[in-house]
């Protein structure tokens, strides 16, 4: 029972697809309610009719987590409609270049870091005030391999290295409100987010190498860490990243 989400709120971010699509439907079957957010709310309104489907409420929300004015909607609208926040799952994310370090723009860098870790961050604030209220919480970032072991994608292992500490250093200091803070690194993952790794033979080829487990990971494969952080299971848990790779780290 310890793994139980029963009663619990969840808001989870970049919730249509891939692993957010899939944390969210795994958090209500574990039985939470659950909050969803990204750009296109047509798209997360299916997700969102999945969850109804499992008997859990869900509220889809259109939100761009890079915009702070639009962070502060979301949170006001999840807590009018369910009253709290038990757990945040900070999942948005983007890399639109693949461009190494010499030649990145500074566009790219200030659109990678804004939504990557400045959004991540203001997100996990404005939930933490919420939780603060309610007694504590547990926030679940997800960051990435290339965030501890750099890869091909420069600014992304950057922005995905600063999700660690910021998970570190959220946990540090809200551990004495009772909420934990922690992350989940996935290796590569068979998302639309990353098709143009997965799809592309060479770059499969060198990732394949690295891999012990010599094979992609499904988004479904990060649900059990995710509802294990989010619940009572991990009660002494905080500060930490679990890397998801096959023993790509390793």
């Amino acid at each position: 029972m310890d793994f139980s989400l029963k009663s619990k709120v969840a808001l989870v971010t970049g919730g249509s697809r891939g692993i957010g699509k899939a944390a969210a439907l795994g958090l209500a079957q574990a039985g939470a309610d659950v909050a969803l957010a990204s750009r296109k709310l047509p798209d997360l309104e299916k997700v969102a009719e999945e969850i109804k489907g499992l008997g859990k409420k869900s509220l889809a929300v259109a939100a761009h987590v890079g915009r702070l004015e639009e962070i502060n909607n979301l949170v006001d609208r999840v807590k009018a409609e369910f009253g709290r926040i038990d757990i945040l799952v900070n999942n948005a994310g983007t890399n639109p270049v693949m461009d190494p370090a010499l030649e990145i723009s500074e566009r790219a860098w200030d659109s990678i870091m804004n939504l990557n870790l400045k959004g991540l961050f203001f997100l996990s604030q404005a939930v933490a005030r919420v939780m603060k209220e309610r007694g504590g919480g547990a926030i679940i970032n997800v960051s990435s391999v290339e965030g501890i072991t750099p890869g091909i994608l420069p600014v992304y292992a950057i922005s995905k290295a600063g999700v660690i500490m910021a998970t570190k250093v959220m946990a540090r200091e809200w551990a004495k409100y009772n909420i934990r803070v922690n992350a989940v690194a996935p290796g590569l993952t068979r998302t639309g987010f990353s098709v143009a790794l997965w799809s592309n033979p060479e770059i499969l080829e060198v990732a394949m190498s690295r891999t012990p487990m010599r094979r992609i990971a499904e988004p479904e494969e990060m649900v059990g860490a995710i509802i294990y952080l989010a619940s009572d299971a991990s009660s002494y848990v905080t500060g930490q990243t679990f890397a998801i790779d096959g023993g790509t780290t390793i």
